[in-house]
């Protein structure tokens, strides 16, 4: 057995298991405190007084699931990101998708209203990021030179019109929205409801069969670009269906979630660190970390202050400054 297949071994198992505990914490965390034994029984089917199961089950539960399934997307959009754009710091929010998303979804938040019910916002924060990567895509289309870093150039200035632009909604809008719309824009796990999971299932399913059908070719790019030509690889188009499988999977993402910067960037590295940089094997590990990362940053945005919540891009975004402090102090 290769020093790679014992590291998975140990790692899956473990962390799997910090997984599951962080799960249990979230479902008995809240203004009803319930012990680890409470929360089994509910999850086994026991009905509890005081409406205790319908808590867990009807609140909860979907909570923590998105949780799961928004970090794992996010990392996994990262690495690929990464990969394809040849820059470790790479991530959904650096594309401008995210910021087309959140600007969608104020424009509904200050301007429209809930007018298509309960996925209005859902539908306009897609919506935004579709737009937003299409207009990357455009940009980087049309420009002479077609490179990674002219990608990641097209993607910042797409990044920062769409959140000036956010910034203009908020301020000239309805104030009594302003707070609301502040509150999605920096991330949070609110919307999430049962009916609604198949958004974050979808995002996950595209970005492993892509991965499943393109890591060969993903592997190849990480020896270079004319490495990658030498094996047959066609590195422009494989660079545009990456771009487009992240930009779709990142706006079903954050049309639930909104902005939640830094787990993208941060995951990848940690887990090229433990196992290697082969996809095959990089980008589960990326959506065990990513979700296990998620998860406790939930569990921290509600339990940091009393009473209320946080929203959770403040806590991703907090330990994505830490972990790019610390990387360049490690490279010093």
């Amino acid at each position: 057995m290769s020093s790679v297949a014992k590291r998975l071994a140990l790692i899956i198992p473990l962390f799997s298991l910090i997984l599951m505990g962080l799960l249990f914490l979230s479902l008995g965390l809240g203004s009803v405190a319930l012990s680890w034994h409470e929360v089994y029984a509910i999850l086994r089917g026991s009905h509890l007084p005081g409406m205790l199961d319908t808590i867990v089950m009807d609140l909860r539960l979907p909570r923590a699931l998105l949780a799961i399934l928004t970090g794992a997307g996010l990392a996994i959009t990262g690495a690929l990101l990464q990969t394809t754009a040849r820059n470790e710091l790479a991530d959904p929010f650096l594309f401008g998708l995210s910021s087309g998303a959140s600007a969608g979804a104020v424009l509904v938040i200050t301007r429209f209203g809930d007018g298509l019910g309960d996925m209005t916002l859902p539908i306009s924060a897609f919506s935004g990021g579709i737009l937003s990567a299409l207009a990357v895509m455009i940009m980087y289309r049309v420009s002479r030179i077609q490179r990674a870093e002219q990608l990641i150039v097209c993607g910042l200035a797409v990044s920062f019109l769409f959140s000036a632009l956010t910034s203009y909604l908020i301020f000239s809008g309805d104030q009594r929205a302003a707070s609301s719309a502040l509150f999605w824009s920096l991330g949070g796990l609110g919307l999430a409801r049962w009916e609604n999971l198949f958004i974050p299932c979808l995002s996950l399913l595209m970005l492993g069969v892509f991965t499943a059908c393109r890591w060969r070719s993903l592997d190849s790019l990480l020896a270079g670009e004319q490495t990658a030509r030498s094996m047959g690889v066609n590195v422009s188009r494989l660079r545009t269906e990456t771009f487009i499988c992240c930009a779709l999977s990142t706006a079903f993402l954050v049309s639930l979630t909104g902005v939640i910067g830094f787990v993208g960037l941060m995951v990848p590295h940690l887990a090229r660190r433990v196992v290697g940089v082969r996809h095959s094997i990089v980008i589960p590990i990326c959506g065990l970390f990513g979700a296990i990362l998620l998860t406790g940053g939930d569990i921290l945005s509600r339990s940091l202050i009393q009473n209320q919540e946080l929203p959770v891009g403040i806590i991703t975004a907090g330990v994505g400054g830490a972990f790019i402090i610390s990387m360049l102090v490690r490279a010093k």
